[in-house]
């Protein structure tokens, strides 16, 4: 073979070499996948946009102090939402407190620290497995895991540490308090949690870890001080997402035995909750008409809690960042 006939190509070379028509034809083709993709992202907002603006018709007259303020009733003029409100918060906070953690410490354990071995690639797959999951497995592996603790501990006599009516009180097993509630969230997006830690380590470049073994830093300091804060805007977008999530799950808290008609705040770990989902369906469910609108408004309150989530994220994102940098 000559040397010409040996000489690699470029990749513009080869572009240009190609027949006209080819050319053309796959011109053609990128232009109709992305008016493709622009026409199925536009229909996906106008529908998210009808959807909002009809809630917000059916809702805004109903939002206000009072409505943030009165328990739910039977009447639709005096309900409010404060129980589920307060119980949403509650638990969403419980699962971010444990889910972010632990998701984070896996996917640097099994990226950063574990060896490449078949037990390894097992596990990773089991735990992108577990992400597709529906979530009521997860309400009945909380049931049981800790609102009855595996039957360890007799729920009829519970073990207490604290005053019942004070905010330092805990029991095992934990029942249909908050603090179960949470942990069943948090068994939820953890798998969520740590795929998306993964993929956010993986993408930093092992050039980076690499000089910084190379002036004498060990493994932990590389990690902690260089590819952590490197993929930690990647790590909080995916918890963000994973927290979102949990904001709006029903099923779980369904299988849970959380009330749908509840009077109360949480004031411990241990207390009776309920959660704005569920208040939202109980009053879809109601044939008066002025139930509809409170369903409407508690859905507004609902992207509100979601929101201000996201805004706490990101702003604890932003600090983090300019801490690392």
């Amino acid at each position: 073979m000559s040397p010409a006939a040996a000489q690699v190509r470029s990749p513009a070379e080869i572009v240009d070499a190609a027949p006209r028509s080819s050319a053309a034809l796959r011109a053609a083709a990128d232009r109709a996948f992305l008016v493709a993709c622009l026409a199925f992202t536009g229909l996906a907002v106008c529908i998210l946009a009808v959807l909002l603006i009809t809630v917000w018709r059916q809702g805004h007259e109903r939002l206000g102090w009072d409505f943030l303020q009165n328990f739910t009733s039977r009447k639709p003029d005096a309900a409010g939402v404060k129980a589920p409100l307060w119980g949403s918060v509650w638990v969403c906070a419980i699962c971010a407190l444990t889910a972010i953690p632990v998701g984070v410490g896996t996917a640097l354990y099994l990226e950063e620290f574990a060896r490449k071995s078949r037990l390894t690639s097992f596990i990773k797959l089991n735990i992108a497995n577990l992400a597709g999951v529906p979530s009521i497995v997860y309400g009945i592996l909380g049931l049981t895991a800790f609102a009855r603790m595996f039957g360890a501990v007799d729920a009829d006599q519970p073990i207490s540490i604290g005053n019942p009516e004070g905010p330092f009180f805990i029991q095992f097993p934990f029942g249909n308090g908050v603090l179960a509630g949470g942990l069943t969230l948090m068994l939820v997006v953890l798998p969520i949690v740590i795929v998306s830690s993964q993929e956010a380590l993986r993408s930093v470049p092992r050039s980076l870890r690499g000089g910084a073994l190379a002036l004498g830093a060990t493994q932990w300091q590389s990690t902690w001080n260089v590819t952590l804060p490197s993929a930690l805007p990647m790590v909080m977008t995916g918890s963000i997402l994973a927290i979102s999530r949990a904001i709006g799950e029903a099923a779980p808290m369904l299988v849970l035995g959380v009330p749908l008609f509840i009077r109360s705040v949480p004031t411990n770990l241990t207390s009776d909750f309920t959660v704005l989902p569920f208040q939202i369906y109980y009053w879809a469910n109601r044939p008066q008409a002025g139930f509809s609108e409170l369903a409407a408004a508690a859905i507004l309150v609902l992207l509100a809690v979601l929101l201000t989530f996201n805004a706490v994220a990101v702003v604890i994102r932003q600090r983090l960042q300019r801490n690392a940098g």
